[in-house]
């Protein structure tokens, strides 16, 4: 294997909202338009993110729990069509990648890394909002939680992510910024680093990933640290 190709069978799997893309500016935005339509305050932009990471029902839910409103109003099959109707006029009005992220990905990529997202954004929503903002070239798939039988926290939206994408399932990386991601990986038995520029409400020390990051440009060097000791641990079994 060539220096240059120093990550060939690795797959490393992203989170998308708080890890890639800063979202939380355009999915609070629907959120809030979705409260007033219901007669509810709005929530504040700072702090809002904290309620994003389970998806569009659970933001709903978070959103009416968090301006004292039953949670359950949030259930309507009308009120999540129109969220997601808005949100896809709205997906990329102020969302941008993470600084960074782009050569990252590039670099993991050219190494010889596999890249997947793995998200509990819908499919289509995640495809849309990465092709806006040019991420879409750097994948080998984007695996909302559609388009698995179990989504995050429960490890077998990555494993199954990384058999779409025709990965090792004992060489693959999670990256992600909020407890559904550290838990996910821990639930699959494998390796996360957790990213501290995100939308977690618990801090990320507390999450205990295998390695924090405070850029996304570290996460390249994350990712050296624990192919490394993958080997070094294989070579000791032996």
């Amino acid at each position: 294997m060539s220096i240059e190709r120093d990550l060939e069978g690795w797959t490393i799997a992203f989170d998308l909202d708080g890890t890639l893309v800063d979202s939380a500016p355009d999915l609070v935005g629907t959120l809030n338009r979705m409260l007033v339509s219901q007669g509810l305050p709005t929530v504040p932009a700072e702090g809002a993110q904290k309620l994003i990471g389970g998806g569009a029902r659970a933001l709903l839910a978070h959103g009416f729990e968090a301006v004292g409103a039953d949670p359950e109003r949030a259930r309507d099959p009308a009120l999540f069509e129109a969220f997601i109707a808005d949100y896809i006029d709205h997906i990329a009005d102020e969302s941008v990648p993470f600084e960074g992220a782009h050569e990252t990905l590039e670099n993991l990529s050219q190494r010889g890394a596999r890249l997947v997202v793995v998200t509990n954004k819908l499919t289509n929503l995640s495809e849309m909002l990465l092709g806006k903002l040019d991420l879409t070239r750097h994948f080998a798939a984007i695996v909302g939680a559609d388009k698995v039988s179990a989504k995050k926290p429960s490890g077998t939206h990555l494993l199954e992510a990384v058999k779409l994408v025709g990965g090792d399932e004992k060489r693959v990386i999670m990256v992600g910024d909020a407890s559904p991601d550290i838990g996910t990986a821990r639930d699959a038995g494998l390796p996360v680093i957790g990213v501290t520029f995100g939308y977690t409400p618990v801090p990320m020390e507390e999450l205990e990933p295998d390695v924090i990051v405070d850029a996304f440009e570290d996460i390249e060097e994350a990712v050296d640290m624990i192919v490394v000791e993958h080997y070094v641990n294989m070579a000791v079994s032996v």
